[in-house]
């Protein structure tokens, strides 16, 4: 019988496998098209409504980034709060924690609505730093020492990106030298590398995360050397 935790656990791979993935696919083709018409616009068959079709669904795409980064943390983070019954002892932690979470979302959703550039750069500040807080809380795995592989790490900095694009988006509009727009460009570019890392990462990652019941045993491996201690006769089942 599959733990409620363990049932839990599988909720942030499996929205980011129905849900988030096949959004990156559309803003990716999205992407593509609104190129393809801006450098061919006089004899291009792709209808004007691509551009904005594409502004669209890239801010699902960075509400749901965020939003799947944010569940992402919320397991492991509540997770050690109940295990090491930090509600009782240190009740104020729980209270900030609680809080980041409900700043973070905040921040992005005041992001959307901002107009001014210093607003959306101070709201995007606040969405990023809330997202590095929370990350930073015990019980988030980050595997610091392969941080170049770190399932974290490349979900962090893809969330950034976002986070980033949506800012300056209104700019793109506006700057007729093209700067923010090549800045758009190649930002993105890097975060569709990242997505494929979080695709290997993530995959990694869920072999590697024991069941409940199998904890006790597992994290008595030496995950260094690659080794496990030898049963003893009689609990080998």
């Amino acid at each position: 019988m599959v733990e409620i935790s363990d049932a839990l656990r599988l909720l942030h791979p499996a929205i980011a496998i129905i849900f988030v993935f096949p959004i990156i696919g559309i803003v990716v083709n999205l992407a593509w098209q609104t190129r393809q018409r801006r450098l061919h616009s006089k004899q291009s068959k792709i209808p004007p409504i691509v551009g904005a079709e594409h502004n669209r669904i890239g801010h699902w795409l960075t509400t749901a980034v965020v939003s799947i980064t944010l569940l992402g943390l919320a397991h492991p983070i509540v997770k050690n709060i109940l295990s090491n019954q930090l509600i009782t002892k240190q009740p104020f932690q729980v209270i900030f924690i609680v809080l980041m979470f409900a700043a973070t979302i905040t921040s992005l959703i005041l992001l959307y609505q901002a107009k001014q550039r210093l607003w959306r750069g101070i709201f995007a500040t606040l969405t990023g730093a809330g997202l590095i807080i929370l990350g930073s809380q015990d019980g988030v795995f980050r595997r610091t020492n392969e941080w170049y592989v770190s399932h974290y790490y490349i979900g962090m900095a893809a969330a950034m990106l976002m986070v980033f694009s949506l800012a300056i988006a209104p700019d793109i509009y506006k700057d007729r030298s093209q700067r923010w727009r090549k800045i758009h460009t190649i930002l993105n570019c890097i975060a569709l590398l990242l997505f494929i890392g979080q695709g290997i990462t993530g995959t990694r990652d869920l072999l590697e995360i024991p069941l409940s019941w199998q904890e006790s045993y597992i994290y008595q491996c030496d995950f260094a050397n690659q080794t496990c201690p030898t049963p003893t006769p009689g609990n080998s089942g």
